[in-house]
């Protein structure tokens, strides 16, 4: 699948790692920089999402996750969702079958209003607005290997778990191109939304890419 990755925003916390190891399903291992782990909130546009095989078939979306960072048995690195709203009902479902991806429906929102970006989304079936608000800064380029925005950003597998299994898919891209970014509002109870405690201080890393394109690969059962 073909996938444009649009105004993403970047927030990013220290956790302990034995909290993050308690929410992992079996199999994985939480991924840790300088012994910290991180749990981040990421919302961003999706554009012209497309199956290989299908080029006419393309659609335009919000995203917005939290996610942390893991290992499996071998070692190799990669992403677990704890969520992923999106306003796209067919993707959603899409997600969840072929993926098996924990894809929730929301309503949500996106306008750009005087040099700011505005995103909004409210989960279906909740009355918790969540919003986030925020400027682009300077440019910071591509993130250094072995750097703490390495660590968070360039990942290219992903997991999930169905049906007793542990999958696994990897992820192309190029390195992202990052700014710092101004940031006067966001909501962190997308944590409590997914069962997690909710941070108590501002985020340790806040990160800004105006855009990324991207092929995800079929997902497979991690042996």
């Amino acid at each position: 699948m073909f996938q444009g990755w649009r105004r993403l925003l970047f927030l990013h916390w220290m956790v302990d790692p034995e909290i993050v190891q308690h929410t992992l399903p079996r199999g994985l291992s939480v991924d840790t920089y300088d012994g910290m782990a991180w749990i981040g909130i990421v919302p961003f546009r999706m554009s012209r999402v497309r199956p290989a095989m299908l080029p006419l078939l393309s659609k335009n979306f919000l995203e917005l996750n939290l996610r942390t960072y893991v290992k499996d048995h071998r070692g190799a690195p990669g992403v677990w969702f704890y969520s992923l709203d999106a306003n796209d009902p067919f993707a959603v479902w899409t997600a969840r079958l072929f993926f098996g991806l924990p894809y929730v429906h929301a309503k949500m929102h996106v306008e750009d209003r005087d040099d700011e970006i505005r995103y909004s989304c409210r989960r279906c079936g909740s009355s918790t607005l969540l919003e986030y608000r925020f400027r682009p800064a300077e440019n910071t380029g591509k993130a250094k290997l072995g750097s703490l925005e390495f660590f968070l950003i360039e990942r290219y597998r992903l997991f999930a778990f169905r049906r007793g299994r542990l999958l696994t898919g990897r992820v192309y891209h190029p390195p992202y191109e990052l700014r710092n970014a101004i940031v006067p509002k966001y909501d962190k109870d997308l944590f409590e939304l997914d069962g997690l405690h909710s941070p108590s201080e501002p985020p340790n890393n806040v990160l800004y890419s105006p855009r990324v394109d991207v092929t995800v690969y079929p997902v497979e059962v991690v042996r």
